[in-house]
């Protein structure tokens, strides 16, 4: 589906969509428990995978019209009956491919075109380290994976700079093994927020994790030094086996998600209405490492105003100036971020975001790429992309979402702020993580032609 955005000013308030990343993992513990009622989950096409992989593992899950209802299978997935398609969703695959670590015998999981390129090394080993079976197929790393179990638990090593993921896999299945995970990582955790996301909301569904020795400190509830003691490069997760995932009340609400906060908060930056503003709701904070859009905004220059006891944010237009900012823990704002510097004036450097190359597609040189198919001037490095600001005079054009729904949000952001229109291919996959991204930004006031 082609989406033309016009030059246009929005205002007025605006509910961000409940979080994929906590949706996904509540949807998951709720499976891990005898059952839970999860409220306000995002429906998406990420998310439906992750339900379908319950469902596969023996449990069901019932859609409602403010929360899904989930039978879990109480720890003990069965063997899916059939291959297990997680589509596009790799947290889906990352997540599932530790739960079929836990089951008596084989699972084949594959995914898209997209998905059967991404990486899962690491986690495979590790299966394998715990005394589970797990293969690609293609001895690549990538899918389609078969995985058999079931593992008891233990300890593992892995790198921390493919995908945080894998850290997250493993202590949501460690809970239910015997002898619980820890895992030990060789080199600094990217995204490490994610896994603060995990531990929280295990935390909200009765199951203890922790970890130690990162960055010389110690958080969580850490009990003892565990069997290895001693520290690791990156540091050391944990969880003690024989838990049970028990949601208080048997309920577990998901919060909003500051991943799609930041596009609305930056068509607010580069677009609001001079006489007015973009107020955007359910922005209630939470161990989510993308909150620091609203910083991040803040050094650019521009003027936002974040109200956390009512969960609000506002966010003027605004004269917004380049920054340098380091990715390495939130990722899924570099698209956001180079939309913004195509605005700003002066250089906008986004560093340490060699890891983003590996997500739905390399964001790094898509968003180079379509951003100067606008008007902008970029340049790219392996870990590095810098937009020029003082140098780009956004026209507005023909650009491609790249299949990916955070380049065509981004793009969509950075349009609103053209001298033209401008069509952005593939605009359907906004369904991943914000289904009602276009409707929302009319309802903003932009002008949105599909």
């Amino acid at each position: 589906m082609d989406v033309e955005i016009e030059p246009s000013t929005v205002s007025g308030s605006a509910r961000a969509p409940s979080s994929k990343s906590y949706t996904h993992r509540a949807i998951l513990a709720a499976g891990y428990a005898g059952g839970a009622l999860v409220y306000d989950p995002l429906v998406s096409a990420d998310t439906k995978a992750t339900m379908r992989a319950v469902d596969a593992f023996g449990g069901d899950v019932t859609r409602h019209d403010d929360h899904l209802d989930v039978d879990g299978f109480d720890g003990r997935p069965e063997v899916p009956g059939d291959v297990l398609d997680c589509a596009n969703s790799g947290t889906t695959m990352r997540l599932v491919t530790a739960t079929a670590a836990l089951a008596d015998g084989a699972t084949v999981l594959t995914g898209d075109e997209s998905l059967r390129s991404r990486p899962h090394g690491p986690l495979l080993e590790a299966i394998g380290d715990l005394g589970g079976r797990a293969e690609s197929t293609r001895r690549n790393g990538q899918a389609p994976l078969v995985v058999s179990g079931p593992v008891s638990g233990g300890s593992v090593s892995m790198p921390g700079d493919v995908s945080s993921q894998f850290v997250s896999a493993l202590l949501m299945a460690g809970a239910v093994t015997d002898e619980g995970i820890e895992v030990n990582l060789e080199t600094e955790l990217k995204s490490a927020p994610y896994v603060d996301i995990t531990i929280e909301l295990l935390d909200e569904f009765g199951v203890e994790a922790g970890k130690r020795n990162l960055g010389g400190g110690s958080d969580g509830d850490d009990g003892d030094d565990g069997a290895n003691g001693g520290s690791t490069a990156g540091g050391t997760y944990f969880v003690e086996g024989g838990q049970f995932y028990e949601p208080e009340d048997g309920e577990y609400h998901v919060p909003g998600d500051f991943s799609s906060i930041s596009y609305l908060l930056g068509a607010g930056a580069v677009a609001a209405d001079p006489d007015d503003a973009v107020r955007v709701e359910g922005a209630y904070p939470s161990a989510q490492g993308d909150s620091k859009i609203v910083g991040v905004l803040g050094r650019m220059g521009a003027d936002v105003d974040w109200n956390r006891d009512d969960g609000v944010i506002t966010v003027e237009r605004s004269e917004l100036s380049g920054v340098e900012v380091d990715v390495g823990d939130t990722p899924d704002l570099l698209p956001t971020i180079a939309a913004l510097g195509a605005v700003a004036d002066g250089e906008t450097r986004i560093v340490n975001c060699e890891h983003v190359r590996y997500k739905e597609t390399d964001r790094v040189s898509a968003m180079a790429e379509e951003l100067e198919k606008l008007g902008a001037a970029t340049h790219e490095s392996a870990d590095t992309l810098t937009v020029v600001g003082g140098e780009s005079d956004l026209t507005g054009g023909a650009v491609d979402g790249r299949g990916d729904h955070r380049i065509v949000m981004a793009l969509a952001v950075a349009a609103l702020a053209a001298d033209g229109p401008t069509t952005i291919a593939g605009g359907e996959h906004v369904d991943v993580s914000f289904p009602d991204f276009f409707d929302v930004l009319y309802d903003l006031g932009a002008g949105v032609n599909r």
